[in-house]
């Protein structure tokens, strides 16, 4: 049946009179049915998304707060002078504020869609956003770029509490933006956000790859939402044009197929020099700048680099000691029975301490301060279900006296130990199933490790 038969269509008048000559009530009678119905929709979409009319293609999604993309291009509210919060610029090592948590987003190795994992980063057809595939990460220790907070009032709050470089918020949880990410609030209609993390390091690896000025995908704090397949987000991620870092080594930096990778920018000036603007003219990694090298030996985390790429630092987190509960390097080492204890005067209150560990009961009975303690500091990207079964909840519950332990004695996964807490027994039992779990992975569990929080079957 032809496409003008299947559209109902309405009496019009051919001949037009004074009466209806400039009358657009009349004029709308001429639209045929579908044809008005289609227009109404369109114009109801276009109420919905931000000031750039890109709401159809990514109808719904709430990018910023303020919703508006005009607002963060414009030159006066970007956060440092090499492009706006999405960019993604990172000046200073300090600029990675510590938060412990979740659920959070890992986009970090998004872009192409090839590889063991589909983690592709797609353009939407405006190319303002990008959709892109990540790791759900349920609980761990994660970095935000502090020039990267996509919701205004918590990025000056951020600011005005750690200073505009993130120095004074080195402690985790210190930064205000890290309570915003772990409530759920930092924008709203997400589920969770993208930030950065060590999680997947061991089987993914970490490095970086310099490309010239194209648009990549913004990533940090952007709005995610869960998928239908276990273990990926989806995050909605604005798009700046400019140059960038891949988080890994000798890789393309022309991906094809609409898309594009999530990445940063690390610039090697100050704001008062030039920022380098070479473009990339090839499919290849091969621009102006060489890509750097990083090494990942099992146990460190050691940036080295070409000459020529000296003055370039990688934009990842490298922060000036040890965190408790970090995976890899970062990371500080655990328990160790007899040796790792609390210095005098530490001030910590270990039956605060306990009081934490007792109280935060998620589901009933369970408490999952151990449970989390007993899996978190030995997972690896391959079990994330099982870091996500022993620490839901913990982000809603407060513990700030375990954080201030475990960082006084730096130790991860550690301050039950440190304080004597005594887990009930039906959380006994749930360690010792978690415990199991991780061995039947090729994980070896902290009771393994240093015989503590072994549970009972």
């Amino acid at each position: 049946m032809p496409a003008e038969e299947l559209m109902p269509m309405v009496h019009v008048k051919t001949r037009t009179t004074p009466s209806d000559a400039f009358n657009p009530t009349a004029a709308l009678r001429r639209i045929p049915a579908l044809m008005l119905f289609a227009l109404l929709i369109t114009f109801a979409a276009s109420c919905n998304g931000d000031s750039t009319g890109s709401a159809s293609r990514t109808p719904g999604i709430v990018h910023f707060v303020p919703n508006s993309h005009a607002f963060w291009s414009d030159p006066a509210n970007w956060t440092t002078c090499f492009g706006p919060a999405y960019a993604d610029i990172l000046l200073t090592p300090s600029n990675f504020v510590p938060c412990r948590g979740g659920p959070y987003a890992l986009c970090y190795y998004s872009g192409p869609s090839t590889g063991t994992e589909d983690l592709s980063c797609t353009l939407t057809p405006d190319g303002l956003y990008a959709n892109c595939k990540c790791f759900d990460i349920p609980y761990g220790v994660y970095f935000v770029d502090i020039n990267s907070i996509l919701n205004h009032s918590v990025y000056e709050a951020t600011i005005a509490q750690c200073g505009a470089d993130g120095s004074l918020c080195g402690a985790i949880n210190s930064a205000p933006v890290c309570n915003s990410v772990n409530q759920g609030n930092l924008i709203p209609g997400a589920q969770l956000f993208s930030t950065f993390s060590f999680d997947c390091v061991p089987t993914n690896g970490i490095g970086q790859t310099n490309c010239g000025q194209a648009p990549y995908a913004g990533c940090m704090t952007a709005p995610c939402t869960k998928t239908a397949k276990p273990g990926i987000v989806n995050c909605s991620c604005p798009v700046f044009d400019g140059p960038y870092q891949v988080g890994q080594n000798e890789q393309a930096c022309s991906l094809g197929d609409d898309l594009v990778w999530s990445a940063a920018y690390t610039p090697s000036t100050s704001c008062m020099g030039s920022p380098p603007a070479s473009k990339d003219t090839s499919a290849t990694s091969e621009v102006t700048l060489a890509p750097s090298k990083v090494v990942v030996p099992a146990s460190t985390i050691t940036l080295t680099s070409t000459a020529a790429d000296a003055a370039v630092p990688a934009a990842v987190p490298s922060p000036p000691t040890c965190l408790p509960d970090a995976p890899g390097g970062v990371g500080c080492p655990l328990y160790v029975p007899g040796t790792t204890v609390l210095p005098p005067n530490s001030g910590v209150d270990c039956t605060k301490v306990c009081d934490e560990y007792n109280s935060c009961r998620p589901k009933p009975g369970l408490e999952v301060g151990y449970t989390c303690d007993a899996t978190l500091c030995t997972d690896q990207c391959n079990d994330r279900d099982l870091v996500g079964k022993a620490c839901s909840g913990l982000s809603k519950c407060d513990i700030s006296e375990i954080v201030k332990a475990e960082t006084t004695a730096s130790c991860s996964c550690c301050a039950s130990q440190l304080c004597g807490c005594a887990s009930n027994g039906k959380t006994d039992t749930a360690i010792a199933g978690l415990n199991q779990d991780q061995r039947n992975r090729g994980i070896i569990p902290q009771c393994d490790i240093n015989g503590t929080l072994c549970g009972s079957p």
